[in-house]
């Protein structure tokens, strides 16, 4: 595919630049009603984009206006467990920035590791850890998007994590802060994978996020990162995992999510 091709065909249609994208995971879906003038993609649509397959991802291209700023939301993202290589699973980020996006905002479910941690919590991601085995950017490299070996040392943005901080702390919203790990799924963790984890300093454990922040990273677009604590990762001990408590989890924390996201982006410059 051209995928600046792509994206001028995807920027005629907003009708101006984009300047903020935002990738809504698991359960919270339902953030793209607070766009205006909205203008909605089924990604079967788009040249390149293959099909969502997973419940709770709607697999639509949204664009719009949040709070007056030109946004495009991925309702619903593509995963390397559906089969997709990270070179797929990265490229909405590559034609968001082709559209104008200078900064991004992803989130997703998680399951809990730290003690601490209970279902419903939203963390904000300070660092995370790849194990899937897999990187968005492992082959030929285009320097148009970015350098052959960029730095990962600020993968998610101190400004941004430092405004984050100071809107949950005004609108009295509880944000816990961690390191996510990313595993490559389907299936969910086994207790001893989440012991590994929690010894080597993982506070969350998913399935995503970790290739769209490389390439955010890659090609210049400052990230935060958001994730809402869907249940308490596996410990042998309590019930069967299952996505349908991470969907459930989401609806639990949609108003608080809903309401931290309008706070940040309200306060967001460009």
């Amino acid at each position: 595919m051209d995928l600046q091709q792509t994206a001028d065909r995807l920027t005629e249609r907003l009708g101006q630049r984009a300047k903020l994208g935002i990738i809504l995971g698991s359960g919270l879906g339902d953030y793209y009603e607070s766009m205006t003038d909205t203008i909605v993609i089924p990604y079967g649509e788009i040249e390149g984009f293959p099909e969502s397959t997973v419940p709770g991802h709607a697999g639509e291209w949204i664009m719009g206006r949040l709070f007056g700023i030109p946004t495009v939301m991925m309702r619903g993202r593509f995963h390397i467990y559906e089969g997709h290589p990270a070179q797929i699973v990265a490229l909405p980020i590559r034609v968001m920035r082709a559209m104008g996006v200078e900064k991004l905002i992803v989130t997703n479910a998680c399951g809990g590791i730290r003690e601490d941690f209970a279902a419903g919590d939203l963390m904000l991601i300070e660092d995370q850890i790849n194990f899937a085995g897999y990187n968005p950017l492992i082959g030929p490299n285009d320097e148009r998007w970015g350098p052959r070996f960029p730095d990962m040392s600020r993968a998610y943005d101190p400004f941004l994590l430092k405004l984050a901080q100071e809107v949950a702390a005004d609108l009295g919203i509880p944000l816990q802060k961690g390191v996510y790990a990313m595993m490559s799924g389907p299936s969910f963790e086994t207790p001893a994978e989440i012991r590994m984890l929690r010894a080597l300093g993982a506070d969350a454990v998913g399935m995503s996020t970790v290739p769209e922040v490389i390439a955010a990273n890659h090609c210049g677009i400052q990230v935060l990162g958001i994730s809402c604590v869907t249940n308490k990762a596996a410990d042998g001990k309590g019930e069967p995992l299952n996505h349908e408590e991470v969907l459930e989890a989401g609806r639990r924390v949609a108003a608080s999510f809903r309401k931290l996201l309008n706070g940040i982006t309200k306060r967001l410059t460009f």
